[in-house]
């Protein structure tokens, strides 16, 4: 990896700065179209050092292929940044074209917590950063603070409290293990 690159994967109108964007819609600032669904995507392993895919994961048919080919994308030790709205938000069931509702551990699989779902794929990320945005209320009353504050209280309020101190959008971080 030569010189730093950065893949942004269903760009939109708002397509990243200086980055390579692709998506399928012609009408997009995309650089390259392609359907998001068919791999591979047409640029050779490890051509980036930076991925970022904005509120696209959830509309995708595959979310583990997806991944997988993001990986392929990225070289080793480049970062994968994913934003994706949260389950318990309104905004993740009012889209007809979201496929997905995941939550801040849908990721586990590709990592070493893989709770002994591993086997689901080769493809290994480390976790750099998990961000849960909340609704303005929760937020100003300082939930956000100690739901990100901690792995431990995150899971903790996934399980318990999540559909009472609703999430908004989640934020991904990974960086890539080859």
């Amino acid at each position: 990896m030569a010189t730093e690159r950065t893949l942004d994967v269903g760009c939109g109108i708002n397509k990243l700065r200086g980055s390579i964007g692709i998506d399928r819609n012609p009408r997009s600032k995309a650089d390259v179209l392609c359907d998001l669904d068919r791999f591979p995507y047409p640029f050779r392993d490890n051509s980036f050092s930076r991925l970022q895919a904005i509120h696209v994961i959830e509309h995708v048919s595959d979310v583990i292929h997806t991944m997988e080919e993001f990986h392929r994308l990225v070289a080793a030790g480049g970062t994968i940044f994913l934003a994706t709205p949260h389950y318990t938000d309104f905004s993740s069931f009012c889209d007809p074209t979201h496929r997905w509702h995941l939550n801040s551990f849908s990721f586990r699989y590709f990592g070493s917590d893989n709770a002994g779902y591993g086997y689901y794929s080769n493809v290994r990320l480390r976790e750099k950063k998990v961000r849960v945005r909340l609704l303005a209320l929760w937020r100003y009353l300082g939930f956000e603070l100690m739901v990100n504050a901690s792995t431990r209280f995150r899971r903790f309020w996934e399980h318990y409290l999540c559909y009472v101190v609703r999430g908004k959008v989640m934020e991904f971080e990974f960086e890539v293990l080859k």
